[in-house]
């Protein structure tokens, strides 16, 4: 842990975000547990659909708009946007105050999710994007590490806490604390100057259009880099399996602990938090910094993925569904690591909105597949068949696994082929 405190120590810059990222994300767990749980509590009879609705007001939206988001990323001020999305954030979750008093605001949960979750489409990419002009070349590893593990340790942290506070003080507690965690995420990153969340030098440059900031512009840079739009994949495959419907019923219907299972749904992400801590800093043992050790290492992490899914279709208790979650999210997190280092290093400064607002795209994309997926098959076929399902998941987690191994094989030795140099006879 020397290495990530060292890097705080010496990029203030830097650790104002982490720490901006500590404290929202602290706050977004309290959120999560309490919305899930009042969902759960005003729609008992469509209990699978109703969850999945909540989490596709979180990720359709955001896919929607996303792509257009990295346009406004790469287009402006980028200090400027990472501020009010923090500070318009607050004021939605704020609003979500009213929708505890009772079922007939179940919309208002949908729709200020939907608001809130547009805004961090334009957070994400932008934070991604301007991470490179943050730190050096060497420490974007590291960064990334730790700004991803701060994200899963707050998941392992945020979750218990704001499942409990859920239950001791009330919902209108934990949500205004996810409020004030924004505000004071914007305070944060005020002080950082404007200068440091963009490349300068490469602002300047005009030959391959690349002073050309339009989605299509966009396109055609993955057109001209096959590589990138695979490494765009990735988050996507890993997340065609995503665990949020099947863990709020396990939590709330099988495994209850606490009113309404937010004790048992805390626990249940505070271990997917751990694996998500534990998957990029084993793995980063093998990892060299290069992007062909990154590529590797992907594979290993959507093994560890489907053998998550493996066990979760096994559990037949609240401890095995902890392990079964630790182990899927130690793939995701590594993946989530590497694939986003991969895109901070190959890409430009000026395409890097819209490559991450696509990355992120392509993840929530694919998290609605599986969400309606998931929601459907436990409304139509109920509780008990929940394993089923998890197995049933596990097999189409074996097609990214093998599609990316093909990939990353074609890749080397196209790679090979550049490498070797042609003796020409005498």
């Amino acid at each position: 842990m020397h290495k990530y405190v060292q890097l705080l120590q010496e990029n203030p810059d830097f650790a104002r975000i982490w720490l901006g990222q500590v404290v929202s994300l602290l706050g977004d767990w309290f959120n999560t547990i309490t919305l899930v749980a009042l969902v759960t509590a005003y729609s008992p009879e469509y209990t699978g659909l109703a969850v999945s609705g909540l989490l596709l007001a979180r990720f359709i939206p955001p896919m929607l708009i996303s792509p257009f988001a990295g346009v406004l990323v790469d287009r402006f001020d980028r200090k400027q946007l990472l501020l009010w999305s923090n500070w318009l954030r607050a004021i939605v979750v704020a609003l979500l105050v009213l929708t505890t008093n009772g079922a007939e605001w179940l919309w208002a949960i949908y729709v200020l999710s939907i608001v809130q979750f547009i805004l961090s489409a334009v957070f994400e990419p932008a934070q991604s994007a301007a991470l490179p002009n943050l730190v050096s070349g060497s420490d974007l590893i590291p960064a990334n590490t730790l700004v991803n593990i701060t994200w899963s340790a707050m998941l392992a942290f945020g979750a218990v806490i704001g499942g409990v506070v859920g239950s001791l003080l009330g919902a209108n507690v934990a949500l205004l604390v996810d409020a004030l965690s924004f505000v004071i995420a914007g305070l944060l990153i005020l002080p950082i100057p404007r200068a440091k969340f963009k490349d300068a030098a490469n602002e300047t440059r005009t030959h391959d259009n690349i002073s050309d900031t339009s989605f299509r512009e966009g396109l055609r840079f993955l057109k001209r880099n096959r590589e990138i739009a695979g490494t765009l994949l990735i988050k996507f495959g890993t997340s065609l399996g995503n665990v949020d419907t099947l863990m709020a019923i396990f939590a709330t219907q099988i495994f209850i602990l606490g009113e309404g299972g937010q004790v048992s749904l805390g626990i249940m992400y505070s271990s997917f938090g751990i694996g998500a801590v534990l998957g990029p800093i084993l793995l980063n043992r093998w990892n060299d910094g290069s992007v062909f050790d990154m590529r590797r290492l992907v594979i290993v992490g959507f093994l560890m993925a489907t053998l998550g899914w493996i066990a979760l279709g096994s559990a037949w208790s609240l401890v095995v569904v902890c392990l079964a979650l630790i182990l899927r999210a130690m793939g995701g997190s590594a993946n989530w690591t590497y694939s986003t280092v991969v895109i901070q290093k190959q890409v430009p400064d000026l395409y890097r909105g819209r490559m991450f607002s696509m990355d992120m795209a392509f993840f929530y994309a694919a998290t609605v597949i599986s969400t309606v997926l998931h929601g459907s098959l436990v409304d139509a076929l109920g509780k008990e068949h929940i394993r089923t399902i998890a197995f049933g998941t596990m097999l189409i987690s074996l097609l990214p696994l093998a599609l990316w191994t093909w990939f990353t094989r074609r890749i080397e030795r196209r790679e090979q082929r550049q490498e070797t140099v042609i003796v020409p006879q005498t």
